[in-house]
């Protein structure tokens, strides 16, 4: 998990969305434990009462399910439920402002799929300036 912070969502919040990423990434799998609260609390510097409520949260998703003395599972079935609901959350929240950039960009299908393995090279502002040591031919006077 990552150790930063960002001031836009609580930390508890932050850390059950960092559950999610590891059970969708493969890092937890159904039936893993999850790391301790007094474990997470103490090696991220927060308070272990935040840590339970992000927990908490995961166990009210019914992702996670606490078992008294052994500490936080993951339940069976939970990628597949996070999958779904991120998968319509990504479809209603996100997508609708990547399309309107894609449409406002002009970008065609083509140039999506390969712009990660070949990008297109668009000259800068720094191509546009001289760099020193470079010459350019001297001008015509008329």
């Amino acid at each position: 998990m990552d150790r930063e912070w960002n001031d836009n969502q609580p930390i508890y919040r932050q850390l059950r969305d960092r559950v999610v990423a590891m059970i969708l990434d493969g890092v937890l799998k159904e039936g893993d434990a999850l790391p301790s609260v007094r474990n997470v609390a103490a090696e991220y510097r927060v308070n272990p009462l935040t840590v339970l409520k992000g927990y908490q949260q995961l166990v009210d998703e019914g992702l996670v399910e606490s078992k008294r003395g052994l500490g936080m599972f993951v339940i069976a079935g939970a990628r597949s439920l996070l999958l779904k609901a991120e998968r319509q959350k990504f479809l209603g929240e996100e997508w609708p402002r990547v399309r309107a950039t894609i449409e406002r960009l002009g970008l065609t299908a083509t140039e999506l799929l390969n712009g990660a393995t070949h990008p297109t090279q668009h000259p800068t502002l720094e191509d546009a300036q001289e760099k020193p040591g470079e010459s350019h031919p001297p001008k015509k006077e008329r």
